[in-house]
């Protein structure tokens, strides 16, 4: 067992405290006779030995560090250890100050200097904790409790019209608005439930749907669309089957409402992979599973386009769900997973009738072009062995999937394409750049090699603005594309007219 070596350790200035910096010199002397597994231990023991109340925010505040989804800044990690659990009230004379916890915590808890978030004194120490399962009982359960009795309170439930301009009044608002489902999917005890559908059955305008909202969509902030996202929806976003149950069974919800996009809580429980919550609703009577959202996008094409293949699986299994349904742009469920490069869901796909794999978006781009474009061989592979796909289709602006895969330097695609006979290796796109253009002007050496290989590849072409792939190379200071095209033998270096 390594020595534990605390004068390694970075000391936050708020660590100056006479008491805190006592502790810490104990702790260093303590390190020079006892193993790491000791100091943890010995100063554990001490936490507890403080009995009462200094003991139970000691023991919590390292549990809400080591548990949390993310690090908590310490204004909210202070309100979290004032919740009442189950209180409908939040008495902000309970709160502590960041200097208390931390004497509480015997100098295991330090304050980050740049983040100003809390976080333990050492990495290793996360890992003693975690080896101590026993600690702390039921943690994810008593961090949802905790959430949504913050949420549940009258000081949130009942906020000013300026509350949304004074989050620090509520600094714990955001990570329980964000977390409470997670951590009530991982863990739910009977009082996390009780206190979700307390919170549920009358979310609509609750303030923290904004807050989640924008955790989903840049720059949400209109109210406009807050009673279209109920409590359903909310719930089916998190996955938690057993509250979907009850909020079903207790009737009031509208199983096929669409939300402010349009999306219903199926839409919401497939794009996010719960595959039990989507089974749950797939068997309520009157579910409408292909309905599209503001955008076009169906369930099957929000799963497929996140690769949850159990999801798609469940949905391809109905017969009252379109395979290769249309969004606003033109793209069916295999677009999304192709250009994701989720395989799976494309072979999927693939194998039910009814999906057109050379199908055409408003761009004139097949689910090939897409796949190319963003470097996913092994969705690239699967398209090319169907006898119904053209590897060679240009799109409006002229580009093929080799000038797409080209320009964006993945070679593993170009191999594919050029190691077929019915893609040409040099097709000039609307404004006459040919791959070779496109990769050399972005200076990927390794598919110019592959292109300058490979024969009809005209190393001079030039396009609209007589620029050749020297002249974009040498434009965009890219030497090694500069020499390879030089040692190609081409006549013009630089080949551009004003």
């Amino acid at each position: 067992m390594p020595r534990f070596l605390l004068v390694s350790l970075n000391v936050e200035a708020i660590l100056q405290e006479p008491t805190i910096r006592r502790r810490r010199e104990q702790l260093r002397m303590m390190a020079n006779r006892l193993s790491l597994e000791d100091v943890y231990g010995a100063t554990l023991g001490r936490i507890k030995a403080q009995g009462g109340e200094r003991s139970r925010l000691g023991i919590m505040a390292l549990m809400w560090i080591c548990h949390s989804e993310r690090p908590l800044e310490a204004d909210e990690l202070c309100h979290a250890l004032a919740v009442e659990i189950g209180s409908t009230d939040f008495d902000l004379e309970n709160v502590p100050s960041i200097r208390t916890v931390l004497s509480c915590c015997q100098g295991l808890v330090v304050v980050d200097k740049e983040g100003s978030t809390v976080r333990l004194v050492h990495f290793t120490l996360r890992e003693y904790l975690a080896s101590r399962p026993n600690l702390f009982q039921r943690p994810h359960s008593v961090i949802a409790e905790t959430c949504l009795t913050y949420l549940n309170s009258q000081q949130v439930m009942t906020p000013s019209a300026t509350l949304l301009l004074d989050i620090p009044a509520v600094p714990f608002l955001r990570y329980s608005a964000l977390y409470w489902g997670t951590h009530g999917k991982r863990e739910l005890s009977d009082d996390a439930k009780s206190l979700a559908l307390k919170l549920l059955v009358r979310y609509d305008n609750h303030i923290s749907i904004r807050l989640l909202l924008g955790s989903q969509y840049a720059g949400f902030y209109s109210s406009s669309g807050f009673s279209m996202f109920t409590g359903l929806h909310c719930v089916s976003f998190f996955g938690i089957v057993e509250v979907v149950r009850s909020l079903m069974e207790t009737g009031g919800f509208d199983i096929n409402q669409g939300d402010f996009m349009g999306i219903t809580p199926l839409g919401w429980a497939a794009k996010s992979g719960h595959e039990e919550v989507v089974q749950l609703l797939l068997g309520w009577g009157n579910i409408k599973p292909d309905r599209s959202d503001a955008y076009g996008r169906t369930p099957l094409s929000h799963a497929g386009g996140n690769g949850h293949e159990g999801v798609v699986r469940l949905l391809l299994g109905r017969g009252d769900v379109n395979p290769d349904s249309l969004d606003a742009n033109g793209r069916a469920p295999l677009f999304h997973a192709g250009r994701n490069g989720h395989e799976g869901v494309v072979r999927l796909l693939l194998g039910r009738g009814g999906v057109d794999p050379d199908r055409l978006d408003w761009l004139c781009r097949t689910a090939l072009a897409y796949a190319a474009m963003n470097g996913h061989e092994g969705v690239v592979r699967l398209l090319l062995r169907r006898g119904d796909v053209n590897p060679d289709r240009p799109d409006s602006h002229g580009r093929t999937p080799l000038s797409h895969a080209g320009g964006n330097g993945h070679e593993g695609v170009v191999r594919l394409l050029l190691g077929r006979g019915d893609v040409d290796p040099d097709s000039p796109d609307t404004n006459g750049r040919a791959p070779l253009s496109h990769a050399g002007g972005n200076g990927h050496e390794g598919v110019v090699r592959l292109l300058l290989g490979r024969g009809g590849v005209d190393p001079d072409r030039l396009d609209w603005l007589c620029r050749s792939p020297l002249a974009y190379a040498t434009m965009n200071g890219h030497e090694g594309v500069v020499h390879l095209l030089l040692r190609s033998g081409m006549s013009t270096p630089i080949g551009e007219t004003t």
